[in-house]
């Protein structure tokens, strides 16, 4: 009982880096090649390819392989340093207030400072 508990539990991980590595890979398909540039990271194609082979690792291997750890290093990589850069270069910053606000609000209106 406790190893099937175990198994569904890397069953789901695996799934949850699937989707995770995907969406990364989504994510740096849409952004724009001078993106790229202008945020000094690498290339497009670079992180397409790497995080395409992360993808796909995850995909036919099993979570408790050693390239799998290396694609989900590649991702977070990609998603915590390059994708806030590429944002802040396209002027893709929050999207929610759209435009309205300024810098000193809060997620309740205006702060003043008392």
């Amino acid at each position: 009982m406790l190893v099937e508990g175990f198994g569904k539990l890397m069953y789901w991980v695996s799934w949850g880096l699937l989707l995770f590595s995907l969406f990364a890979f989504v994510d740096s398909a849409i952004r724009r090649e001078d993106a790229y540039r202008a945020a000094d990271k690498q290339t497009k194609a670079f992180w397409l390819i790497i995080l395409g082979l992360a993808a796909a690792v995850n995909f036919f291997m099993g979570i408790l392989d050693f390239l799998p750890i290396i694609g989900l290093i590649a991702t977070i990589v990609y998603v915590v340093d390059v994708r806030p850069a590429l944002r802040q270069v396209s002027g893709g910053g929050r999207r929610w207030p759209r435009g309205r606000g300024s810098s000193s609000d809060g997620p309740y209106g205006p702060f003043n400072g008392r």
